[in-house]
């Protein structure tokens, strides 16, 4: 076994697969290993769980990143189903700045809610103003839109909410996995996360990281259907889909 393996399965063992990426020879740039690049999720009542835990999964390995949740309150947030609870390491208060911004999104009770909810929308604009890039998850592009950031600005989301972030926001809808536009980067429903998450990472280092990242967390999708899209899917399964969503929420 070679030195190159040895150190990587030591890593595995002891720190993690993100702690194995030094050995393989992947480093952040300069200046994020100088002070550390900071991530911040936010967290709300009704989020959607694989939308803030897919992204962390890899920007959480990204060399010298740190990842901070962060919701009204300090402790568990309940996600759309009631049953997943995710726990907000810091206040809305607490973090004034962050490198990455990430907004996961929820369905109708709690994407809602947090559109209507001025302190979340207001610091999600504050914080907007000082980051590197700003990203959102499926229908979290709507808090982005309510933030007034996404005027003009091509973005996807959840496809039963794209004409929504048109008409209601003015952004320009794409049915893309995910957009960049500027510094803001949305994805399109749930899983599309991983996808956006794998981009920003290559933005961050490089592309030979971000390969290395997707390997890390195995994402090498092969799904049974294919039937991921609505225009795959056609009208019956849309409504289908929808009506598994809602009656999955509490």
């Amino acid at each position: 076994m070679d030195a190159n393996r040895r150190s990587m399965l030591k890593a595995v063992a002891t720190g993690g697969v993100g702690a194995g990426l030094g050995a393989l020879g992947l480093e952040a740039p300069a200046a994020a290993r100088a002070r550390g690049l900071r991530v911040a999720i936010l967290l709300y009542d009704g989020f959607t769980a694989l939308d803030a835990v897919g992204p962390y999964e890899v920007l959480c390995r990204v060399p010298d990143a740190s990842v901070v949740t962060v919701a009204k309150r300090l402790g568990p947030v309940r996600t759309d189903t009631g049953v997943l609870g995710l726990v907000a390491d810091r206040t809305l208060r607490q973090v004034r700045q962050a490198d990455v911004l990430l907004v996961p999104g929820a369905g109708n009770r709690g994407v809602i809610a947090a559109m209507e909810d001025a302190e979340t929308v207001d610091w999600v604009r504050r914080l907007h103003e000082h980051t590197t890039w700003t990203t959102s998850v499926c229908t979290g592009a709507l808090i982005l839109g309510a933030a007034g950031l996404l005027r003009g600005v091509p973005a996807t989301t959840y496809w039963a909410s794209r004409t929504y972030l048109e008409t209601t926001f003015g952004a320009l809808p794409s049915p893309d996995r995910f957009v960049e536009s500027g510094k803001i980067i949305t994805a399109a429903g749930v899983s599309a996360g991983i996808d956006m998450a794998l981009h920003l990472a290559a933005k961050l280092t490089d592309v030979r990281t971000a390969q290395a990242l997707q390997l890390a967390v195995e994402y090498d999708p092969q799904p049974p259907f294919d039937t991921g899209s609505p225009d795959k899917a056609g009208p019956d399964l849309q409504r289908l889909a929808l009506k598994l969503v809602e009656e999955a929420a509490r």
